[in-house]
Formats: structure tokens, C-alpha cells, sequence
């Protein structure tokens, strides 16, 4: 007697994984599965080359934000300092003074003081173009009418600027100078 005399009989149809009509679902299974690898390992290529095209693209975009971000930093800090600056200009010097205004240099050095506090090189600060008390770094005007209609309103303007370089990657863009003005009205 044989073995395979013992086995039961059953029809094609009852046979796990096998129907007559589609053959045997083992070797479809393994032939569908090499198909979908070969159109995987061709695809992979592609997705490399699209990575090698769009990373550059986002990592300029990526750092163009954060310098961005200094740009807007910067300017903000050095309009803290030139408020800084037009608030001692506009302060009586002593009360004992009898009404006398502050120095230039008085007012200078606040502002410088207010960049230094910021971790800012104070020494890198350009003389913007002004018609008003013109000191070593900064440009000072007191007694300035700041409203055009009455009652008239008189106050200090302080104005700076201070130079900045984007240093973005696969992009050549010019030094820029970021200049600001702080008007203060007089109390």
C-alpha cells in the first residue's frame, strides 16, 4: 500500500489555495510579490533623484526663515535701543536744571548701552542720514514737531542704522542696512 493511497480524495475545487479556473494562489502569491518588488526597487531610484532635487530647495527655504528671522530681530532690538535713546532725550537732565535737555552724547550712550545689553557689536553701527544732532553713531533731533495740526506736539527723534548679510546657501544676496526711526513726544 502507498501513501498516497491513504490520502483523502477530494475534488480540485475543495483543495486549500488551488481553484481550477485561476491555477495555484501559491505561485500567483509569489510571482505578484517579485512583480511588486522589481516596480518597488525601480521607483526607488526615482524617489532618490526627486529627494536630490527638492532637499537643496527646502534646506535654502529652511535657513532663508531663520536669517529671515534675524532680519526681523535685529530690527526690533534696534528700535528698542533708539526708544531707549529717545526716552532719556525727552527726560529732563536734573530736576535741579531748571528744564535742561540731555546731552547727544548722553543719549548716544544709552542707545550703545541698550545694543551692548543685546549681545550686539555697538561699533558696527552706520550714521544714517539726518538734519538733526548728529553724534558719532546716532542722529538726534529735539524739538521736532510730530503732528501736523494743533495742538502742537514737540518731541525727539532718534534714528540708526545697523548693516546685515543674509547667508543663505545657493543664493548671493546683497549686504542690507536696517535703519530705524523713534519719535517721542515731549511731556
Amino acid at each position: 500500500m502507498n501513501s498516497h493511497d491513504l490520502e483523502p480524495k477530494l475534488p480540485l475545487s475543495n483543495r486549500k489555495g488551488c481553484f481550477p479556473q485561476l491555477g495555484c494562489l501559491q505561485m500567483k502569491t509569489i510571482l505578484g510579490r517579485s512583480r511588486r518588488k522589481l516596480r518597488r526597487v525601480r521607483n526607488c531610484g526615482a524617489e532618490l533623484v526627486e529627494m536630490a532635487f527638492v532637499l537643496p530647495i527646502l534646506l535654502t527655504l529652511l535657513v532663508g526663515v531663520f536669517w529671515a528671522a534675524r532680519a526681523y530681530n535685529i530690527y526690533e532690538t534696534i528700535t528698542r535701543a533708539a526708544r531707549e535713546g529717545a526716552r532719556v532725550a525727552v527726560a529732563p537732565a536734573c530736576s535741579a536744571c531748571g528744564g535742561a535737555v540731555p546731552a547727544v552724547g548722553t543719549v548716544e550712550s544709552a542707545v550703545l548701552n541698550s545694543l551692548t545689553a543685546s549681545s550686539m557689536d555697538a561699533t558696527k553701527v552706520i550714521i544714517p542720514n539726518c538734519a538733526g544732532n548728529l553724534s558719532s553713531k546716532i542722529c538726534y533731533a529735539r524739538d521736532i514737531q510730530l503732528n501736523a495740526g494743533p495742538p502742537q506736539e514737540l518731541g525727539a527723534v532718534v534714528s540708526l542704522t545697523y548693516p546685515f548679510t543674509f547667508s543663505v546657501p545657493f543664493v548671493t544676496l546683497p549686504a542690507m542696512n536696517i535703519t530705524t526711526v523713534v519719535r517721542m513726544r515731549e511731556e
